[in-house]
């Protein structure tokens, strides 16, 4: 049957017919979580436009290109993206019988950071580098296998229908699938990535059930690690210099207190609407440290003002309520604990990097997700939210 302009109405009607069913109410596209997928893009598009601004005229690190960063951030973005894709077509279940394989894998990165093929960039022994100016720091990847290998062990025996609650032999398992990872991050020393894991796990046994003597237990055990690790000297000096200077920022203004003396200036000048992006004297005159990356939040202070920086932490709260919405209308235990371990991981580390800008909280060294520079927090934290897209798109649809 020929249309009103002389084209097959029935050759093209197929190709209407796949598009019509992309986007049924039933299709995986549908069913994804648009508001949390739309905030994660704007605050990957916004940290590039911070990151650019805080690296354009730093030419000892962007070999006399302003847009290097700038791109890479694009570039680290679209991979991450790419990789949440893949989860999602992948599914957090079928993940869930991969899981020993990414465990084991993710123990062998991270031990290798150990090894002389370790390196130690921004002043943590963290990274592994792979060449090419490109660089892998596992203990972010190591984040999301400590949830899915807790998930799994926690949700075995509740899913199949045994018990109510996970028993205590299945809990004590889990905590030592997640301590070797864990003791290995803590030998580099890494310490904000182990303060991020411990959150992991106190949200993990929380949404899983396990019994309160465990929560109250980790916590008294974390307090004790934490006195003994200092007592040892495990911890480096400027570790303990960063809580000195967190505990007085006036100790020493041009040492350990430098980076937030200098970060509150820099977000305090902004005030409500900020000096324009690219108009930031503490960026531009580059007086805070590591600014692309721990430190970005204080471009957004400064240049963006108040309602700039509002904006970042609006978004971020979207991502986390569409996270909890997950997490509360999963009817499965294993995607309720996945969804409460990345919310964690979220929420901590997004309040120890803004808290540490504006000095009520130590210096920690740890990334704003989605919006500082960096490829293997970029990936990591995608990789994530596609847990989440999947945990949503899987779920049964309601009558």
């Amino acid at each position: 049957m020929a249309g009103p302009h002389g084209f097959s109405v029935s050759r093209y009607a197929p190709e209407r017919g796949a598009l019509a069913k992309l986007f049924a109410r039933d299709s995986m596209v549908r069913r994804l979580d648009w508001p949390m997928l739309g905030s994660a893009i704007a605050l990957s598009l916004i940290g590039s436009l911070l990151v650019w601004s805080a690296t354009r005229n730093r030419t000892e690190l962007n070999h006399g290109d302003p847009y290097y960063f700038f791109f890479r951030h694009l570039l680290n973005t679209g991979i991450g993206f790419a990789l949440m894709v893949g989860t999602v077509w992948l599914g957090h279940r079928t993940l869930r019988g991969a899981v020993p394989v990414l465990y084991g894998i993710s123990v062998v990165l991270v031990s290798l950071v150990l090894t002389p093929l370790g390196a130690t960039i921004n002043g943590a022994h963290a990274w592994i580098v792979i060449g090419g100016g490109f660089s892998l720091q596992p203990s972010e990847f190591v984040k999301i296998t400590i949830i899915l290998g807790m998930a799994m062990l926690l949700a075995s025996q509740v899913d199949a229908g045994d018990h109510a609650h996970p028993d205590h032999g299945t809990v004590a398992k889990s905590l030592g699938l997640a301590a070797l990872p864990m003791a290995i991050v803590m030998l580099m020393p890494d310490l904000g990535s182990v303060m991020v894991m411990v959150v992991i796990v106190l949200g993990v046994l929380l949404a899983s059930g396990a019994s309160n003597r465990w929560i109250f237990g980790l916590i008294g055990a974390g307090v004790g690690g934490a006195v003994l690790v200092t007592a040892l000297g495990l911890l480096d000096e400027y570790q303990l210099n960063r809580f000195a200077a967190f505990a007085n920022p006036e100790l020493d203004p041009a040492g350990v207190g430098y980076n937030t003396n200098q970060a509150r200036i820099a977000i305090g000048s902004g005030g409500l609407l900020g000096t324009g992006l690219f108009k930031g004297s503490q960026t531009t005159g580059q007086f805070v440290p590591e600014q692309q990356t721990d430190f970005v939040f204080t471009v957004a202070g400064e240049e963006l003002g108040f309602v700039g920086a509002g904006l970042i932490l609006f978004l971020l709260g979207v991502v986390l309520w569409r996270a909890c919405r997950i997490a509360r209308e999963t009817t499965e235990l294993y995607g309720t604990i996945v969804a409460a371990g990345i919310i964690a991981w979220f929420a901590f580390q997004s309040f120890e990097n803004v808290g540490m800008t504006l000095g009520i909280m130590p210096v920690a060294g740890l990334p704003l997700p989605f919006v500082s520079y960096g490829g293997s927090s970029m990936f990591a934290v995608w990789v994530a939210v596609g847990l989440l897209q999947s945990i949503k798109v899987q779920r049964p649809m309601s009558a």
